[in-house]
């Protein structure tokens, strides 16, 4: 695994590597949705707010982030929060095919640059998409960036995750979840989370709990639905952990 992870490492700093890794794993993504059999659960209220134009932001679980593009509506205009690492450059090569937009940046890099324009994606009436967890975690466990965002818009957070019955998931942090071809799919959406703007008596620290609970549970409920053991969140000791090496 050592001598892997160090040769992924120099592939993604040779741009032709990205550029060909990214095409094929565009092509895969867009093999496997097609083959699939799609089901969108409790989406009205956000397709809705798609057709009029109106901005809110989406967020799921970073090990889901492999069928988010092709499963939303190639009629909206969407901006993804990637890092700048070089496995961020990979996604958004990836993604952009599929009709998503990168913002770069995160909680550990660059993230007050990318915070920015998210806000700008916001204000040209987009949908801002985030992965509480990324770039590296802990699994499940929902960082501050988001609700600032919301709390600063007023936006909405809608919750969502997908799972197929043909799926692997990884072994990495997030448990990623690969999808594999000719299966049956579920899309799961929570309903809308609203962040107060003033932080009033600990308001935000606990809208990030409920962000967190609610993006759990429609990850859970979509591995359900597709007979797949629920992927748990991380021990609260690696938050503490990490909580620790940030102060």
């Amino acid at each position: 695994m050592v001598g892997f992870n160090s040769v992924l490492k120099k592939l993604l700093k040779s741009d032709l590597a990205v550029t060909c890794i990214s095409a094929l794993a565009t092509a895969y993504i867009w093999f496997v949705y097609k083959t699939t059999r799609w089901r969108r659960i409790n989406d009205e209220v956000p397709m809705q707010m798609v057709k009029d134009g109106k901005p809110f932001i989406i967020a799921f679980w970073h090990g889901r982030l492999l069928m988010m593009a092709p499963l939303l509506p190639s009629h909206g205009k969407f901006s993804v929060m990637i890092s700048q690492h070089g496995d961020g450059e990979l996604i958004a090569r990836t993604v952009k095919p599929l009709g998503v937009d990168s913002v770069r940046g995160s909680s550990s890099q660059g993230g007050a640059a990318a915070f920015k324009e998210l806000l700008k994606v916001t204000k040209r009436n987009e949908v801002a998409i985030i992965t509480p967890d990324g770039p590296r975690g802990p699994r499940m466990r929902a960082q501050k960036g988001i609700v600032a965002i919301a709390a600063m818009t007023g936006l909405p957070i809608f919750p969502v995750s997908f799972a197929t019955t043909r799926m692997k998931y990884l072994k990495s942090w997030d448990r990623f979840a690969l999808a594999k071809p000719f299966a049956k799919g579920v899309m799961v959406w929570g309903d809308p989370i609203y962040v107060p703007r003033k932080d009033e008596n600990g308001a935000h620290e606990r809208m990030k709990r409920v962000i967190e609970e609610q993006l759990t549970q429609v990850t859970q409920s979509s591995d359900q639905l597709c007979c797949q053991q629920p992927v748990e969140p991380a021990p609260a000791e690696e938050v503490v952990k990490k909580n620790q090496r940030v102060t």
